[in-house]
């Protein structure tokens, strides 16, 4: 008799994910990690709002910049969970220009659609995510601004083996998220702006000066659909991408530019990398926790990289990639990471120079004699009145050891 062959499940003992359970994603939303803080500030927001908005525009910025220390208390009216606090302080989980996110917000409760506008990462696509959850309770609809992004990523497509067997009808229609949010009322974020076609781009010119979609194929009051209160538009764009498509000038006069800058003050740039880079191994499993010295001498080395200058005033030639602070926090993660699945790995300012190399050749190979030129400048005179900065200067081997082709 033929043994039965085993079923796949019986050999394999992992519990099946539960994409819906806490801690079954990677990378939850901004209104999944904030969820107890977003309802308690529902629950005892008690200023005037803008129509379909879900806080006040103060406590918008409250939730994005914090409350610098003092508590929100609630009023005994509120109608708070049972097991909920009475009282919140709220930390900063965007660092930057409380100003700046006040002009963000005043914005999105006009007219103009909302462009962030900058470096890459420095934040754009965070502080996007954290005003569509506060304002909307959602940052889940977004477009992704690629070369192949069409006009049905902005408008919409059909099912076509309902429209062909039913013809052009409501329930063939498949919207995309611009359309869903202008029918729900809520704030949409379409991703790397530029990177899309002129022709993609303009697609949005009606939607954000007539708030309306006009939809051909449908007759009567199916075929337009008019934006809901609390519809706005979020968009992001890299200043280095500029040029990838131009956009018209007919759009940009639709849109309010904010330009998001790097992080100014080196401490907070520092704790900020310490922070994201313990919630991201905390996300992985890892309970290693990042190194102080490495993040000293991490965030140091790519603030004089990315600036083109030291603290003391010596200059340095920058590399073509991007020194962010969102590559500060992978490369922080990486290295602690390292140390904690290879016991060997005790000393994490060992393990830099090799991280640091893999970043900046990403655009020029040219740019390992860039990197061997700080060591040799900034690093080595560092390294003669401090004994960390002397280890990195020793560690100058390792990117001649390391075959950049």
């Amino acid at each position: 008799m033929a043994k039965k062959k085993p079923d796949a499940d019986a050999t394999d003992n992992r519990p099946p994910a539960r994409l819906s359970s806490p801690g079954s994603v990677q990378q939850p939303s901004a209104e999944e990690r904030y969820a107890d803080q977003l309802t308690f500030l529902r629950a005892v927001d008690a200023a005037p709002r803008p129509p379909g908005w879900l806080l006040s525009p103060e406590r918008v910025v409250d939730f994005l910049c914090g409350t610098r220390g003092e508590a929100i208390r609630a009023p005994a009216s509120a109608e708070l969970p049972a097991d909920a606090p009475k009282s919140m302080v709220l930390e900063p989980k965007f660092v930057g220009s409380r100003a700046l996110v006040e002009r963000c917000v005043v914005t999105l409760a006009g007219e103009r659609g909302l462009l962030l506008v900058g470096q890459p990462g420095t934040a754009k696509s965070m502080l996007g995510e954290l005003l569509a959850a506060a304002i909307s309770g959602s940052s889940a609809l977004a477009v992704q601004g690629t070369a192949g992004a069409s006009e049905d990523h902005i408008r919409y497509g059909w099912n076509y083996a309902m429209l062909l067997e039913r013809g052009p009808r409501p329930e063939a229609l498949v919207p995309s998220p611009v359309l869903t949010a202008m029918r729900t009322g809520r704030l949409v974020r379409i991703e790397e702006i530029t990177r899309c076609l002129p022709e993609v781009q303009d697609a949005l010119i009606s939607v954000l000066s007539e708030r309306r979609m006009m939809i051909p194929e449908l007759d009567g009051k199916d075929g337009s659909v008019f934006a809901a209160p609390g519809f706005n538009v979020i968009a992001t764009a890299n200043l280095r991408d500029r040029g990838v498509s131009e956009m018209s000038a007919a759009l940009k006069r639709r849109l309010n530019f904010e330009t998001v800058p790097p992080i100014a003050d080196a401490r907070q740039e520092i704790n900020l990398v310490q922070t994201r880079a313990r919630a991201v191994l905390k996300e992985s499993g890892t309970t290693a926790d990042v190194d102080a010295r490495l993040l000293d001498i991490l965030v140091t080395t790519f603030r004089d990289l990315r600036e083109g200058r030291t603290e003391e005033g010596w200059t340095v030639e920058r590399p073509a990639s991007v020194m962010s602070t969102a590559e500060a926090v992978t490369v922080a993660a990486a290295i602690t990471r390292q140390g904690a699945f290879f016991a060997a790995h005790k000393d994490p300012v060992s393990l830099l120079p090799g991280y640091l190399l893999g970043v900046v050749l990403k655009d020029n190979q040219e740019d390992r004699e860039r990197l061997l030129a700080y060591w040799d400048g900034p690093i080595r005179r560092r390294g003669e009145g401090d004994a960390l900065w002397k280890r990195m200067y020793d560690l100058r081997k390792v990117l001649e050891e390391i075959d950049g082709n």
